[in-house]
């Protein structure tokens, strides 16, 4: 009995959409290429990408109901 390679699985890629191959072959993975993985990176590193969060509260600044220790 002969083993069959697994079948790779294609992905799209998450900077131009295209196809990529989400294997250990595609040393770029999940994107399909250093290209695209360096723009991703780029945007980033320029802060075009954020992380939404609340910014936190001053301490010397208390909200109604809040006790001061």
């Amino acid at each position: 009995m002969s083993e069959a390679k697994p079948k790779e699985r294609i992905v799209r890629c998450p900077q131009c959409s295209g196809d990529s191959v989400f294997a250990p072959s595609n040393r770029w993975r999940p994107f399909c290429s250093e290209r695209c993985r360096q723009i991703d990176l780029g945007a980033w590193a320029s802060e075009s990408f954020r992380v939404p969060a609340t910014p936190p509260q001053d301490p010397d600044e208390s909200g109604p109901g809040e006790v001061m220790h």
